[in-house]
């Protein structure tokens, strides 16, 4: 996982966005920029990734000498996993202004995903020279330079940070590791010492200080460091593989076990899990479930000899005879003086009949023995040796032994704000987000949801929109094509608007195109068309009610940019308040209100509105789901489970989930 400090805080929601100002024969050339960037930001902010990069691509087409746009849209090609043209795009905009440091943090994050770590450490050289205090950026050249395995350098940089974060605990751990991996287990013991003297909640310390045990074949109390790292960092597979390793050599085979089943489930696809857990299960007995592991390495590594050759004897075991022969012809075709696959295989020719073949693997056994008593034993040659993967030792009598790294590694997290994609950083216990407005249907996450109003009913009906508006909660980033298609509505209806005389007659378009305007972060000239049509027709709540939601919206992202929000949060409080005078009985509305209370805190207040709300759609299983989180969080654990319960019942499964952390943070 990476993170990353950069001068902007990329953070998560949906949007506030690009102000399209449509006067008569507007060009482009005269949209704001400063805008445009804006919205290309709070798109970015609300993960609408491909929607910011279709703002950043117009401010660059307009002036392509600003370096924002093009640093920004390296940002969100980065949470596209674009490591390739992010890079390409912080180079550019370093070109522009080589003085951001923020600018050398994520290209040096991208070089890092293509393991370019000598340009890495090339980019973190400049970081540092503009922000020589920041320990973070110092903590990942550290770790640039380790994975590049220079280990002079990384002790001087440790150095360094040690003598000036005396009590930086992780710079001691590195330390630690530094040494390790210089087979100088004393001083790595001495580093790891003080770093959990400082910190003796670092998984990472634990887990390092549990390799050096294992290292000196200290297996009990590998297990009790390993215990402590999986404590404090529950979800990282290779400390499960360590400590199955430590706890089959104290014969806890039982432990072990667990251990490795635990592994696969947090990493499906890990090889050395699977492998020994099959070589786990043959010693038990378990022999059909040891072949489903086998099975899986071999489906994955072809050529993994060690794999197929076990295969072979649990299939003979297992009485398939022609199974086993096919498996032992693939390790003595790559290994032809292996007497032990021959014997076996020349076993199965004679308990299927085959006597000739089972008489001519028995005649290469005994001149094989000749040969060795006279002195002459083939040797495997370099080519053999290369094929062998992920095994060093190609020992064929070492068969039914466990595996583990040639090289024992931590993975460490760099120091940053970026972790990986944005959606990684996502709170399980988070709020649903509101009703609006949308030209999309409403959808829980497992299928489309019918959501019905009178009043928007009667706005599909009179006159006739030119795409039908529904009543939706679920949030989705729009791609390229929906992106134009959305910019392509807005234009048309900017024309329609422009060839109507009667204002009056214009208020449907108005709240057609806010519509529009909100689906593409355009949250400020959504609200501007709804003040104006709210002007034309006062005593609709529609207006009222989209205003509010566009304006909770861009509060979000202002106060991710540090602005005072307080007195715009009160603006969306009165909207609400007044669409619930027009239509007191509107469930999405209460609901609304009520979930803007959550996000205050006012619990109180929020409860009683999802009250009222499902007392008016008793079948609104997002009012459950978030009365549920208030309850929850206002200390109501037993009224919180039952609301989760119901939203469950009603098709929100998520809501299991949280049940289920409940019970086990119980526990």
């Amino acid at each position: 996982m990476i993170r990353l400090i950069t001068p902007l805080h990329i953070g998560r929601g949906r949007g506030v966005g690009l102000l399209f100002l449509f006067c008569p024969l507007l060009s482009f050339a005269q949209y704001n920029l400063d805008r445009v960037l804006t919205a290309g930001r709070a798109a970015l902010y609300y993960e609408d990734y491909v929607l910011s990069i279709q703002y950043f691509n117009q401010v660059i087409t307009a002036k392509p000498y600003l370096y924002e746009p093009w640093f920004f849209r390296g940002v969100a090609k980065f949470y596209l996993d674009d490591w390739i043209g992010a890079e390409n795009d912080c180079s550019e905009a370093i070109r522009l202004n080589p003085y951001i440091s923020g600018q050398y943090e994520l290209r040096g994050l991208c070089r890092i995903r293509q393991k370019k770590y000598k340009e890495a450490i090339a980019d973190y050289d400049c970081s540092i020279q503009y922000d020589p205090t920041s320990q973070g950026l110092w903590y990942n050249r550290v770790l640039c330079r380790i994975e590049d395995k220079d280990y002079d350098r990384a002790t001087a940089d440790l150095d360094s940070m040690t003598n000036r974060w005396k009590n930086y605990a992780k710079a001691w751990q590195l330390k630690a590791e530094v040494a390790l991996r210089q087979k100088d287990t004393v001083r790595a013991a001495s580093h790891l010492d003080k770093a959990l003297e400082l910190d003796e909640y670092d998984g990472e310390a634990w887990m390092v200080r549990g390799m050096i045990s294992m290292s000196r074949k200290k297996w009990k109390d590998a297990d009790a460091q390993i215990t402590k790292a999986i404590h404090l960092k529950p979800t990282v597979a290779g400390y499960y593989i360590n400590r199955a390793l430590s706890r089959y050599n104290i014969n806890n085979l039982r432990g072990a076990m667990a251990d490795y089943d635990k592994a696969i489930e947090l990493e499906p696809n890990n090889f050395l899990a699977h492998y020994n857990r099959g070589q786990l299960r043959v010693q038990v007995g378990d022999d059909n479930r040891a072949i489903d592991d086998f099975d899986f390495i071999i489906q994955n590594e072809p050529k993994n000899i060690m794999a197929i050759f076990n295969r072979a004897l649990l299939l003979d075991r297992t009485g398939n005879l022609r199974g086993a022969i096919r498996d032992y012809t693939t390790v003595i075709d790559q290994f032809p003086n292996f007497w032990t696959g021959l014997s076996y295989r020349a076993s199965c020719y004679r308990r299927l009949g085959m006597t000739a073949k089972a008489e001519m693997d028995e005649f290469r056994i005994f001149k094989a023995q000749q040969d060795k008593h006279l002195g002459y034993q083939p040797r495997w040659s370099k080519q053999h040796r290369k094929d062998v993967r992920k095994l060093s030792d190609i020992d064929m009598d070492k068969y039914n032994q466990l595996v583990e790294e040639d090289e024992q590694e931590v993975k460490h997290e760099y120091a940053s704000a970026y972790r990986g994609r944005v959606q990684n950083r996502k709170v399980e216990n988070d709020f649903l987000p509101l009703f609006c407005l949308s030209y999309q249907r409403h959808t829980n996450g497992v299928k489309d949801v019918l959501t019905f109003d009178q009043e928007v009913e009667r706005f599909n009906t009179k006159p006739r929109p030119l795409h039908r508006v529904y009543v939706s909660g679920s949030t989705k980033s729009l791609d390229e094509q929906e992106s134009k298609a959305y910019f392509a509505l807005i234009d048309t209806l900017t024309n329609q608007i422009q060839d109507i005389r009667d204002l009056r007659e214009s208020k449907g378009l108005l709240l057609e195109r806010a519509i529009a305007y909100a689906s593409t972060q355009n949250q400020e000239a959504a609200i501007n068309d709804l003040t104006a049509y709210i002007q034309l027709d006062s005593v609709s709540s529609l207006g009222y009610w989209q205003r509010a939601v566009c304006q909770v919206m861009m509060n979000e992202f202002s106060a991710s940019q540090g602005v005072d929000i307080q007195l715009k949060n009160a603006r969306a409080m009165d909207d609400f308040n007044e669409a619930l005078k027009r239509s007191p009985h509107n469930a999405y509305i209460l609901y609304d209100r009520a979930t803007f209370y959550a996000h205050r805190q006012d619990y109180n207040h929020a409860i009683d509105d999802f009250t009222k709300a499902i007392q008016q759609d008793p079948n609104l299983a997002e009012a459950y789901y978030n009365r549920g989180l208030c309850r929850l969080y206002a200390g109501n654990t037993a009224e919180g489970n039952k609301d989760l319960s119901k939203a469950g019942e009603l098709g929100l499964f998520n809501a299991y989930s949280i049940m289920k952390k409940q019970q086990k943070t119980k526990k």
